[in-house]
């Protein structure tokens, strides 16, 4: 549970990978989610469903994806939350200039492979 970490620890408690088109062009594996994002849940009772985030709990480290409800005996339909570990970033929300600046140093700091064995070979 993130109940005693701050605000940017608790953010990165609540990150999911990146789909495989994601990867490739921003060469890196995975992101702190954010409200917007696009994910498609890969397991748990809602499997292969995708819609935006609409909300994150930090306190309790759940997502609320559009279309994730369950419907009640009263007839009402509540929503559902998924932990961050279950999704997969499909599509990112780049509004933030912050974000952008921290996707690029990100790319900066993880080399790929090939270039490791470039250096040392």
């Amino acid at each position: 549970m993130v109940w005693n970490a701050s605000g940017p620890r608790a953010s990165r408690l609540l990150s999911a990978a990146l789909s495989s088109d994601l990867r490739t062009r921003h060469g890196i594996r995975s992101l702190p989610v954010r409200k917007g994002d696009t994910v498609r849940i890969v397991r748990g009772d809602f499997t292969g469903i995708e819609g935006k985030i609409t909300e994150i709990d930090r306190a309790r480290s759940r997502l609320y994806v559009e279309g994730v409800t369950r419907d009640k005996v009263s007839g009402t339909s509540t929503k559902m939350s998924v932990h961050a570990s279950k999704v997969l970033i499909t599509g990112l929300s780049l509004d933030d200039r912050r974000r952008s600046k921290s996707i690029e140093k990100k790319k900066g700091a993880a080399k790929p492979e090939t270039e490791m064995k470039e250096e040392t070979g």
